[in-house]
C-alpha cells in the first residue's frame, strides 16, 4: 500500500489536501469511501495508470490531508484540485461517500468533469431504508458522539460483508486495509470536534442537469432501494449505464478489484469514441 512519501500535496486555502498522481493521459480522478483514503484504489491505480493519467486524492479529514477549520464542500475542494492541476476535464471514479463526491462536483462544476462512475452511492440525498443500515448508522454515529472507537469500528467493519453474510465471507486481507485505513483516518479527529462539511442538497432533483456519460455500480448484495435509486439515476442522464459487480457488498472495488477495473476500463474506452 501507498504512504505518505508517494504523496503530492495541493496547497488549498484552508490547508493541505494529499493526492496521489501517476501515469498519463486523459484525466481519471479515484475518490475513495468515508473514513478510509486513496490507498483503497491501490490495486487500480497500476493498472488504469497504464493507459491515463490517475489522481487519487484524500478528502479532506482523511487519510493524510488536514481537517477542515472552515465551512467546506467536497465539490469545491476537487474543483480547487482539478483546477491546479490543468488537466482535465476529468473522469470522476468514486465509492460510496466519493461517489456522492463525484454527483456533486458534476453539478456543481460541470465543465470540470467528463464523466462520472458512481458506486454504492447515487447522490448525497440518498438515504438507506432498510432497517439493518438504519440501526447500523445510528449505532456508529452514537459510537463517534462519545469517542466509543471500539464500537464504532466494530460497526463500521460490519458495512464490508453487509446483511447477508458475515466478516468470514469477506477475505481477511480487506477486512484489515479497511480497518487500518479507517483507524487512520479516525485517529484525526475527537468527538467534541465541529463537523464543518455544508452537504450539497436537492441532489436527487437536479440529476436531469447532468449531461456526461455516468455510470452507476453497484456489488449485486447491496441492498434493492440503492439498486432502485441507480436505476432511476442512470435512466435521468442521457447517457446513463449500469453495472453490477457478482458477489459483492458495498465495497465491490475492494472485493474484486479485477473485476470492478474491467467494468472501469469498458466504460473509459467507451468514451473515447465521443
Amino acid at each position: 500500500m501507498t504512504g505518505a512519501s508517494d504523496l503530492r500535496h495541493f496547497p488549498s486555502a484552508d490547508g493541505d489536501l494529499a493526492y496521489r498522481d501517476t501515469g498519463s493521459g486523459d484525466l481519471v480522478v479515484l475518490l475513495h469511501s468515508g473514513f478510509v483514503d486513496h490507498r483503497l484504489w491501490d490495486d487500480h491505480v497500476p493498472v488504469l495508470a497504464e493507459r491515463y493519467r490517475v489522481v487519487a486524492p484524500d478528502t479532506r479529514g482523511h487519510g493524510f490531508s488536514v481537517n477542515a477549520t472552515a465551512p467546506f464542500r467536497w465539490a469545491d475542494d476537487l474543483a480547487a484540485l482539478l483546477r491546479h492541476l490543468d488537466a482535465g476535464p476529468a473522469v470522476l471514479v468514486g465509492l460510496s461517500m466519493g461517489g456522492v463526491i463525484a454527483t456533486d462536483t458534476v453539478l456543481e462544476h460541470p465543465g470540470l468533469v467528463r464523466a462520472v462512475v458512481t458506486a454504492g452511492a447515487v447522490t448525497g440525498d440518498f438515504q438507506y431504508t432498510d432497517p439493518w443500515h438504519r440501526e447500523l448508522q445510528g449505532t456508529m454515529a452514537r459510537a463517534l458522539e462519545t469517542g466509543d472507537v471500539t464500537t464504532w469500528l466494530d460497526a463500521f467493519l460490519r458495512l464490508v460483508p453487509g446483511p447477508e453474510r458475515t466478516a468470514d465471507d469477506v477475505a481477511p486481507d480487506v477486512l484489515r486495509r479497511v480497518r487500518e485505513m479507517a483507524l487512520h483516518t479516525l485517529s484525526k479527529h475527537g468527538p467534541d470536534e465541529k463537523d464543518r462539511l455544508v452537504r450539497v442538497t436537492g441532489s436527487l432533483d437536479r440529476i436531469g442537469e447532468i449531461r456526461v456519460p455516468l455510470l452507476a455500480v453497484n456489488g449485486s448484495l447491496e441492498p434493492a432501494d440503492l439498486h432502485t435509486a441507480a436505476e432511476r439515476l442512470a435512466d435521468a442522464v442521457p447517457d446513463g449505464r449500469t453495472a453490477t459487480i457478482d458477489g459483492t457488498g458495498h465495497y465491490s472495488a475492494l472485493e474484486r478489484p479485477d473485476a470492478f477495473t474491467r467494468v472501469l476500463l469498458d466504460f473509459l474506452e467507451s468514451l473515447r469514441s465521443l
